[in-house]
């Protein structure tokens, strides 16, 4: 008995222990981002936040973060909402309808997932171009819309759905389309939920694409604006670069915190019937 519980302790120590390492960065920089910059440069270093909250005004303001957090926002909602109506309509083509070449079609969207954003960049940026869509929401959003993981995950989810009952909604005259939206959507609400909280975060979290694909200030997303908050020429006030980094983990941390139990029970889809 003594033994299982010192098994117990150690797990629950070594499972501490690996909470805090893993949040580590992210107590620092709610640390950092209170204090003043003879706090953050001070030694040896303080690890007990101040009640100075005037970074937070100063970063906001500077580069205008909260109209950078509503493009990210609005961003980030368009291209999941957009990605989850594409994906459940191709992968319902994918797994309820007979034609030629389905086989090699799917395989041909699994393969762009080894296309990545920055691998197509500069084809992408010529053709956004030619279609004056640079500096626009259209531009950043559109690039997006096509989803090989989502396909892959619906398409996993539909065929565990059984086939009597869609036998069953043939004999009631359901259509297709009223099948797929009146039964399968309710039945694969958690694979949905999962997939908004990924695409969502991995939206939000773009750089590279929004840098080029951008010019002026008024359509910059959050995370150009974080870089904008840092210096390469004076010295760096740490404690207002991480009151924005703060700010912007906000929006994510609460699309997952609500959406959290759909995001567990949607990678369980082995043990779903």
């Amino acid at each position: 008995m003594r033994m299982k519980m010192y098994k117990k302790s150690i797990l629950h120590l070594l499972i501490i222990l690996s909470i805090l390492i893993v949040g580590a960065p992210v107590i620092l920089s709610v640390i950092i981002s209170t204090q003043t910059p003879a706090q953050v440069y001070s030694y040896p270093p303080r690890f007990l936040p101040s009640r100075n909250f005037s970074n937070f005004v100063v970063a906001w303001k500077s580069v205008n973060l909260g109209r950078m957090m509503f493009n990210s926002f609005f961003i980030a909602f368009m291209v999941s909402l957009g990605k989850i109506l594409l994906s459940l309509l191709a992968a319902f083509a994918f797994t309820h309808f007979n034609f030629k070449g389905k086989s090699i079609l799917f395989f041909v969207v699994l393969v762009t997932l080894l296309l990545p954003i920055p691998v197509r960049i500069v084809a992408l940026f010529d053709i956004m171009s030619k279609l004056r869509w640079i500096d626009t929401y259209w531009g950043l959003i559109v690039p997006f819309l096509a989803s090989a993981t989502g396909t892959f995950l619906f398409v996993q989810r539909f065929r565990q759905v059984p086939v009597e009952l869609l036998d069953a909604a043939k004999m009631d005259g359901c259509g297709p389309l009223r099948y797929l939206f009146q039964i399968l959507i309710p039945l694969s609400a958690s694979t949905i939920g999962a997939l908004t909280v990924i695409e969502f975060i991995y939206i939000w979290n773009q750089y590279l694409w929004p840098l080029m694909a951008t010019n002026s200030k008024h359509m910059r997303v959050v995370q150009i604006g974080v870089k904008m908050l840092i210096s390469s020429e004076t010295m760096n006030n740490w404690g207002v670069i991480m009151a924005g980094v703060v700010m912007t983990m906000i929006p994510p941390l609460l699309v997952f915190f609500f959406m959290q139990e759909s995001f567990m029970r949607g990678f369980a889809l082995g043990t779903e019937k």
